[in-house]
């Protein structure tokens, strides 16, 4: 609870800790903490502390408070929390931050808290004012209910009573058997604004006198600006004014294609730096060829002698950087004035972002505001601070409100990028083709410097580069999980997946051919391995089941599988292929389980799963960021390209029954996918893909007869 001894009245102002209408002048109502809002007109707001981005965590959050409120989720309206850190921190990830697949996990006690203690303060006033036992009150749909006699008071009548208890501690809550709401398919609460256009996103924010910016940055990394011609696009209609920082141009308009056909105008020449030739071929070169010391993040055993005992497989598995690539591009609208600054902006760190504003534009922390909006996409994306930086720069060059508004090609272009990685793994096989012996050594970045805002030591292990495979669902006697760091100038942030997108992909893909390496069925080879892990082993099976797993598919057609417990989860998938002659991959079916806990709303978990999965199918069949003259090579949807409407097969999810404590799901299907997938391939036409996106000239006719390992030692 956000306030340890009595519930804030009217007079406290409440400041910046509440829906959005009663950030700045107080709220008259019962407020009893960061959460819950409740007026005397009726009116009954839910402040969900993660920012929505699209995941349904908005809806999800709101059934958690509604749950032990008491209401039902068709009697309240839900508002975004403003940055408040005393308000609305969580404790996975130690601040106001939405990512990791951690919002359930970090607020399922304290939101369900939250409710049951403003419900028992309702209740609680209902009976003072009845002079009854509160035992013998209940609340339901918004009412307190006093049982012997009848009496009834909506929560609207009850707030001034409510407004004078004591914050109770320690409410038991409700055991799973009697939700009401928590469990039941709800539909989304943003839905009916998002479909007649009301909802606002960080690009709709308007603000009176308000400017806008386009802007040319820096095409290489490190790079600065050298010379600007700006006359012709001063000389342009709409155009106000061109401002400059080290590595960035804008051009402000009276609106923003006035702006942009300004920045068409412009002549800048530019300093590229000492990353001017910095290719993919010499940061794969960096990972291939990586000098230092291994770190050793986790050991099991002897897997060196039982390497040298037995069978021993190596192999190498490489993937890519990675964009975001979210819908909704980079914005944000800032107002610097001497005494205070405003941001609106889409952000999954809003206090971040308000930290590093406060320092850019010289003003106390108090003094700034952030008014985080409906995302857009953010994968990861909105994890990072550098375009509010950005703008944070710019804005402060000017007296008036700035919208600043990237381009596609700058968001891709100019994005924060998921570490690109160089695997060596080895195993040891017994005489039964099973693993005795496993060894995974990861070479990549990190993000830990830029997320943490300070040096990450290099002795130090980044434990997202091995999680996903040092926390695999398979028992191994003898295992051992290692790290070199091999840093570059390129710019990395978090992506959907962190470090279990990664590694997934090659512990899935690795057990894969172990099995058929083996002569094993690739579920069959798993199950012998999951003994110990009922969970895992339950969704495996329910995922073989559902997608007729043996059934015989006729020639270059395969399914492919892949398990993992990953963000507190458990989920197996299976994806069905075809794949033409001509290196075509055709997606025929897919079919997942997931075990995340608590179920809270059955629709929300099958949306994640199945946009999770495409998202990772995309990524696996398309993407991948490279770099050529210090330029990003990519630039908008054509060149990183996401799955199309017409390529999305049959897709069934089943959610396991489950009455542990929820897991994360926004990440969980990504996670899943690209081992899927190829293993599928493999299955389909014998080729082992080892690195990604998929090279379809690997898949042609021609080339299968002589090709199997795609990635060699």
């Amino acid at each position: 609870m956000s306030n340890p001894a009595k519930a804030v009245v009217a007079e406290d102002k409440i400041a910046a800790s509440g829906a959005l209408d009663a950030a700045a002048a107080g709220f008259d109502g019962f407020v009893p903490d960061g959460f819950i809002r409740i007026a005397r007109d009726g009116r009954i707001i839910l402040v969900v502390p993660s920012a929505e981005m699209g995941q349904g965590i908005a809806t999800t959050e709101a059934m958690l408070l509604a749950e032990e409120l008491e209401v039902g989720l068709d009697q309240i309206e839900v508002a975004l929390a403003p940055a408040d850190p005393l308000a609305y921190n969580q404790a996975i990830l130690k601040g106001q931050v939405t990512g990791g697949s951690t919002s359930v996990r970090a607020f399922y006690t304290p939101l369900r808290k939250a409710g049951a203690a403003a419900r028992m303060m309702l209740i609680n006033a209902a009976a003072q004012s009845w002079g009854v036992n509160p035992a013998e009150c209940v609340a339901s749909r918004a009412i307190v209910s006093h049982q012997p006699s009848g009496r009834q008071a909506v929560f609207a009548s009850l707030v001034d009573g409510a407004r004078q208890q004591n914050i109770p501690q320690d409410i038991p809550l409700k055991p799973p058997r009697e939700f009401k709401v928590i469990g039941k398919p709800l539909k989304r609460v943003d839905t009916p604004e998002k479909a007649t256009g009301a909802a606002k996103f960080g690009i709709d924010a308007a603000v009176e006198g308000m400017r806008f910016a386009a802007v040319s940055i820096c095409p290489t990394i490190g790079g600065t600006v050298k010379t600007v011609d700006s006359a012709a696009a001063l000389a342009s209609w709409g155009v106000i004014d061109v401002i400059q920082i080290d590595d960035a141009v804008a051009v402000i308009g009276t609106n923003y294609w006035a702006a942009k056909k300004g920045l068409d105008l412009l002549a800048v020449e530019w300093n590229e730096g000492s990353n001017a030739s910095l290719s993919s071929a010499e940061l794969i070169d960096g990972l291939k060829n990586a000098t230092a010391t291994p770190i050793i993040g986790k050991a099991i055993g002897d897997p060196d002698a039982a390497l040298k005992a037995h069978k021993r497989i190596d192999t190498v598995y490489q993937l890519p950087y990675l964009a975001h690539a979210a819908l909704e591009p980079i914005n944000t609208t800032i107002h610097v004035r001497p005494d205070a600054c405003d941001v609106w902006v889409s952000t999954q760190v809003p206090e971040i972002a308000r930290q590093v504003v406060s320092e850019i534009v010289g003003l106390p922390l108090e003094k700034v505001s952030v008014h985080p909006h409906l995302i857009g996409g953010g994968f990861g994306r909105r994890l990072a601070v550098d375009t509010i930086q950005h703008a944070a720069r710019l804005g402060k060059l000017v007296s008036y409100p700035l919208k600043i508004i990237w381009t596609r090609e700058q968001d891709i272009m100019h994005d924060r990028f998921r570490p690109a990685y160089y695997d060596r793994v080895s195993a040891a096989l017994a005489e039964d083709g099973a693993p005795l012996a496993f060894i995974h050594r990861v070479t990549s970045s990190t993000v830990r410097p830029y997320y943490d805002r300070q040096l990450w030591p290099a002795e130090k292990l980044d434990p997202d580069a091995l999680v996903g495979s040092d926390n695999m669902p398979y028992s191994i006697p003898h295992a051992r999980w290692e790290w070199v760091r091999q840093d570059s100038p390129v710019a990395l942030n978090w992506w959907r997946g962190v470090g279990e997108g990664h590694n997934v992909f090659v512990v899935e893909s690795f057990i894969d051919e172990l099995s058929a390496l083996a002569g094993k069925d690739p579920i069959a080879y798993r199950q012998a391995m999951l003994s110990q892990n009922p969970r895992a082993a339950a969704v495996l099976e329910k995922a073989s089941d559902a997608s007729e797993w043996g059934k015989p598919l006729p020639s270059r057609m395969g399914r492919g599988v892949s398990l993992h417990q990953s963000f507190g989860s458990f989920a197996a998938l299976v994806v069905e292929v075809e794949v033409s002659e001509q290196g075509v991959v055709l997606l025929r079916r897919a079919t997942a389980a997931v075990d995340c806990g608590v179920p809270i709303n059955p629709d929300s978990i099958v949306a994640q799963i199945q946009g999770g999965t495409l998202f990772g199918l995309s990524a696996a069949l398309y993407n991948g960021i490279t770099f050529a003259n210090g330029r990003v090579q990519q630039s908008n949807f054509h060149d990183y390209r996401q799955i199309r409407m017409n390529e999305v097969p049959p897709f069934e999810v089943f959610v396991m029954p489950s009455t542990e404590n929820p897991g994360g799901l926004g990440e969980v299907g990504t996670v899943s996918a690209p081992a899927a997938l190829t293993n599928a391939i493999f299955a389909a036409t014998g080729v082992r893909l080892r690195s990604l996106p998929i090279d379809r000239s690997l898949l042609v006719t021609s080339h299968v007869a002589g090709q199997t390992d795609q990635v060699s030692q």
